[in-house]
């Protein structure tokens, strides 16, 4: 072959002779191997240096492998977390001879097999234009061995490494139902070893002290708290200078509770922009949210602020007196968003239910649910002009006008008294909490936490609003009555659609082993 040049001259144009492979006859250019890649491979192993047969300590208890030297790390069949560490343990003979990783996933193995095996793509160069691509299979041993944590806990339950203990100060349990729900729902006590309800709390234990950590910062995000923690010596080796300690969280929450009449500090309403000093605690989360019922104003007072002047409720939800609204005079157009609930000023006239027939006391109100309450209809509230409040706080305000009533809510007693005797269509889950029901006091405390549970449970009816961050399950043993199925169902506030189904564990996590499948596969890929 020749190429015309500009001027006119022919010129030799120089190409690379190729070869035929000796093997297949696959022409190939000339190198040392003299071999095409394919039959290259197939007479090389690059993967002789890396291992065939692999263990994996397992613990049963924790459902975790060991990541050496000492770390356990919580990983599921053929997940991310469990490639990762298989991984781990072929990276370094990996780096050594040179090899590049392609792609590694799962192969399937019988889950009762106690086997797992690797299926690895690596990249070598066998020659300076010669990169050779194979494919090896590593197979690891699941071997059961129990680590530190579980096997001191098996050995002896009750010894534990870390105890938090959940105290508030108040006559009823309102506010650890609702945070046992939270628990539930976030799985913030899954490491406990075992969680103990006391006659003023509940003591969490468990056998690490970075799990009860993570435990009173989970549970200081969602109440107002203020937590205190010590540590006692319970061994110590002078030769190997180790020592074992038991540490202790306490966890007090703060004892306002949704529906309390405060009476704020004149400190903390001059903080809080002047408002009240009479306000309603209308929602509690890591803050306390007060709405002045007077004005419709809001304020948020955080756990910090309320631990450095600690007052006390000036009146509880124990105390509420039944209302019946005789008029309404005049609402207000103005309304305000708290928590998810509307409300609206508006001027009514209410009478004591237990008053009827015996003395004619109205009473003139100015209340914050206009939008609630219409004539005839019942709410509950504080009675402040038969009380007799011994409060410091409200002492310091001088010439402070006290209202007679200050109503707190709409009462649904009408609707408890149709609905007594039929069952509920959702239930929740509760924690396996040890009790002491064998004592006479034991039972008692059974019987009491039975009734404010079930008066827990209507309020969660009668709002659906604090449902928001409860999961509520299907109660498989409902049977609607056949008055109810003739109307179209039966009369309740929190749908049935919006329930959650219960799922069985296996489902749940067969659907996560086929995610984390699915994401190993990708970022293998990509890589």
């Amino acid at each position: 072959m020749a190429d015309l040049s500009s001027s006119g001259m022919f010129l030799p144009i120089h190409t690379q002779g190729t070869i035929p492979c000796p093997t297949c006859s696959t022409p190939i250019l000339p190198s040392s191997a003299n071999q095409c890649p394919r039959c290259l491979s197939a007479r090389a192993d690059l993967t002789s240096p890396l291992p065939r047969h692999l263990s994996l300590l397992y613990c049963p208890e924790c459902v975790s492998y060991l990541q050496p030297p000492k770390t356990y790390l919580r990983a599921d069949p053929e997940s991310k977390q469990l490639l990762s560490i298989c991984l781990s343990r072929v990276k370094k003979p990996l780096s050594s001879n040179r090899l590049k990783l392609v792609h590694a996933d799962f192969v399937w193995t019988e889950p009762h097999s106690k086997r797992i095996k690797l299926r690895l793509r690596v990249q070598g160069e066998l020659d300076r234009n010669t990169i050779v691509e194979q494919t090896h299979v590593a197979e690891f041993q699941v071997v059961d061995h129990l680590c530190d944590s579980c096997s001191r806990a098996n050995a002896n339950p009750d010894q534990w490494v870390a105890k938090v203990q959940l105290r508030q100060h108040v006559p009823h349990r309102r506010t650890f139902f609702y945070l046992e729900q939270l628990i539930l729902k976030h799985r913030a006590a899954d490491r406990a070893i075992r969680i103990q309800e006391t006659c003023d709390g509940i003591d969490f234990c468990f056998s690490n002290r970075s799990h009860a950590l993570k435990f009173v910062d989970f549970v200081s995000g969602v109440v107002p708290a203020r937590d205190r923690s010590d540590k006692r010596l319970v061994s110590h080796d002078s030769k190997n200078s180790t020592y074992n300690y038991q540490y202790t969280f306490s966890l007090q929450i703060c004892p306002v509770c949704r529906e309390d009449l405060l009476c704020l500090p004149p400190a903390v309403s001059r903080s809080l922009g002047n408002i009240g000093p009479l306000v309603v605690c209308t929602k509690v989360t890591n803050s306390l949210a007060l709405l002045d019922p007077a004005t419709l104003r809001v304020a948020y007072l955080d756990a910090k602020e309320y631990w450095r002047t600690a007052f006390e409720a000036l009146m509880v939800s124990r105390q509420l007196v039944e209302y019946v609204v005789l008029d309404v005079d005049e609402k207000n157009v103005r309304e305000e968003t708290v928590g998810g609930t509307r409300y609206c000023l508006a001027y009514m006239q209410v009478a004591r239910v237990s008053d009827f027939r015996k003395n004619d006391n109205i009473f003139t109100v100015k209340t914050h649910l206009g939008r609630l309450l219409s004539r005839g209809d019942y709410a509950l509230g504080y009675d402040m002009y038969a009380s007799n409040s011994n409060n410091r706080e409200i002492e310091k305000y001088k010439g402070l006008v006290i209202p007679d009533v200050i109503l707190i809510k709409k009462s649904y007693k009408e609707t408890r008294q149709r609905k007594r005797g039929k069952q509920r269509t959702w239930k929740l889950k509760s924690l396996g909490m040890d009790v002491d029901a064998t004592t006479a006091k034991g039972k008692m405390d059974m019987e009491k936490r039975e009734h404010e549970y079930e008066q827990f449970i209507k309020d969660l009816e009668e709002n659906p609003d604090q449902t928001f961050n409860i999961s509520l399950y299907k109660n498989k043993d409902y049977q609607p009555s056949e008055m109810a199925s003739m109307a179209g169902g039966d009369d309740e506030r929190l749908p049935l659609d919006e329930l959650l189904a219960e799922l069985k564990l296996k489902d749940m996590e067969e659907e996560t082993d086929a995610e984390s499948d699915a994401d190993s596969m990708m970022d293998c890929d990509r890589h």
